[in-house]
């Protein structure tokens, strides 16, 4: 076996390890005769190779891991780019007319946006300015068991953040009066009707294809159960409004079902005002055609509903407006279902919806993640329908591109141990903040006495040489609560940072990673802590600040009292 296939082979097996905490053999066969099909050749030794190597590969602790990672990191990014650019064209949606466009960011105010929301919005600001239109901000906001005001201050703030500017803002509460109109239509026409069925019977029946017995009621009929549902005198789960669709229909979506539904929950908006409360699939079309949406951009999940705004258009005599599915993005081992999160913050097992482990929007502002990285990150998919499953490494890696030209270099020492040198006469030292930016220098009169990390100090045997970086070269002279070091001027040695002895802080570093395994489940190291000293510029440092700790990767600081960092990346 050639050195250049062992090394393509590590390479692949480094990468597999990264995306999945495990390299796999099948996994990184597939990537190594993908570029190298000559190895076909000889598969026994092909496979012994591979096997060898995963079992070093996998023995590798996470550092290791992400450094041998990062001298292929380029190249791997760039791969990564090329297969998302020759997917179907990005940006084109048929049918769509420039100056005469208008979508819409629909969410519902139910839970904190995360990646996949920050997807649909930008790609729906994006097409807006391809196609010279507008862009509308749409509340879908008539669950009122589960919307909140909290979640639509927090959407708007997010979105802001993102650099998302709307032409217009309007909410689905506000138009409730609109659908009871629009239903009573589509009741005198024959084409809705009240229900009173229990939830399971209509459920099976639903399945089944099997009609409602009050399907054939009177257009009086319903109109006078309609009203009683208006005026309170039906309660909850007594009654609700089915469209009149198609029983036998493939698409179960078109199977008569639910438009309007009674919930007694006081709504964080319209307060007690209204108990019947319409559902996504009259609401949306009839907002959507009111308000003058021409395209609407939506997930593919969503395709079996895209013959039911139809017909309730169509029953309706209203516009219909194109619509465009795309692909979902999905980050691995990673949590986003709103129910799901709201267990784990309420059980504590996360500290919010703003835990650094997160990929909700809040969470990635907070571990300095920034805005232009997400829209880079999430357009470089476009429109398509085969779903994205990616890491959150791609992320990071399109982050270090936008951070690393303004953050601040900086020395921190993690688990530190004093580091005394003999004859060293106090100097005062010039340390750059950024090794080609013009972002200015801070100075430390230093007197002999640093701090150096443990995983450093660990390795200073007796008599090697050490390169205290931008201070000084040293021997080692000695080892006990302290190290003892002179001045050398012989063969440089290894290159180690360090702290002043009388200008540095205590810190801590939050690292956070994936919550869950590849089984999907709760991991329980998801988070760890570094702590140790900083130099003592960090206290020029502000709430909000990435800078890169040389050696340890990029940070933000979270917290100035205590100093608190969250680590970004390598």
């Amino acid at each position: 076996m050639a050195t250049g296939l062992d090394a393509v082979i590590r390479k692949y097996a480094v990468k597999n390890a990264i995306d999945y905490g495990k390299a796999s053999p099948g996994s990184v066969l597939g990537r190594v005769l993908g570029s190298h099909p000559e190895a076909k050749a000889d598969m026994k030794a092909l496979n012994s190779a591979i096997a060898r190597t995963i079992e070093e590969v996998n023995k590798l602790d996470r550092a290791a891991l992400e450094a041998e990672y990062s001298e292929h990191q380029e190249e791997f990014d760039k791969l990564e780019k090329k297969k998302a650019d020759e997917s179907v064209p990005k940006f084109v949606l048929e049918g769509a007319v420039k100056g005469d466009f208008a979508t819409r960011y629909a969410p519902a105010p139910n839970g904190y946006m995360h990646l996949g929301h920050a997807k649909a919005a930008l790609m729906a600001s994006e097409f807006a300015r391809i196609y010279d239109g507008k862009i509308f901000l749409y509340f879908d906001d008539t669950n009122p068991e589960k919307d909140r005001q909290e979640y639509v201050d927090a959407m708007k703030r997010d979105l802001a953040w993102l650099g998302i500017k709307f032409d217009h803002e309007y909410y689905a509460s506000d138009n409730v009066e609109k659908v009871y109109d629009a239903t009573r239509e589509l009741i005198a026409k024959g084409r809705a009707y009240v229900c009173e069925c229990e939830a399971e019977g209509m459920s099976k029946d639903r399945y089944e294809g099997r009609e409602c017995e009050h399907r054939s009621r009177s257009a009086k009929e319903n109109e006078e159960l309609f009203a009683r549902m208006l005026n309170h005198k039906i309660e909850e789960g007594g009654a609700i409004v089915r469209f009149k669709g198609d029983m036998a229909s493939q698409n179960t979506a078109m199977r008569d079902p639910t438009i309007l539904r009674i919930k007694n929950d006081a709504h964080y908006r319209q307060g007690t005002k209204y108990s019947v409360w319409p559902t996504y699939d009259i609401n949306t079309p009839i907002m959507d055609s009111l308000h003058g949406v021409t395209d609407v951009i939506r997930s593919k999940e969503f395709e079996l509903r895209d013959e039911l705004a139809a017909a309730i258009l169509d029953a309706m005599g209203m516009r219909r407006p194109r619509i465009h599915s795309e692909s979902r993005l999905v980050i691995k081992n990673n949590v986003t279902h709103k129910r799901e999160l709201n267990k784990l913050i309420e059980e504590n097992i996360l500290t919010g919806w703003d835990d650094p482990r997160l990929v909700t929007i809040s969470a990635l502002r907070r571990r300095g993640i920034r805005p232009e990285a997400i829209r880079e990150f999430v357009l470089r998919f476009g429109m398509s329908k085969t779903d994205s499953k990616v890491g959150i490494e791609m992320l990071l890696a399109e982050n270090r591109k936008v951070v690393d030209a303004t953050a601040r270099r900086i020395y921190y020492v993690e688990d530190p141990v004093r580091l005394d040198i003999d004859g060293f006469e106090g100097r005062l030292v010039e340390l750059k903040l950024h090794p080609t930016a013009d972002l200015g220098s801070r100075d430390y009169r230093v007197n002999g006495t640093v701090y150096v990390s443990k995983r450093d100090a660990d390795a200073m045997k007796e008599g090697i040489q050490v390169r205290l970086k931008n201070l000084a070269d040293v021997e080692i002279t000695g080892r006990g609560k302290a190290i003892s070091a002179k001045l050398s001027r012989g063969e440089q040695g290894g290159i180690v940072q360090w702290v002043p002895a009388d200008d540095h802080l205590e810190c801590t570093i939050m690292v956070p990673e994936n919550p869950l395994d590849d089984e999907g489940k709760l991991r329980s190291d998801s988070m760890k802590t570094s702590s140790g000293y900083v130099e003592g510029y960090a206290k020029t440092l502000k709430k909000g600040d990435v800078v890169q700790f040389e050696r340890f990767g990029f940070c933000v600081l979270d917290s100035e009292r205590p100093m608190r960092f969250i680590f970004i990346s390598n």
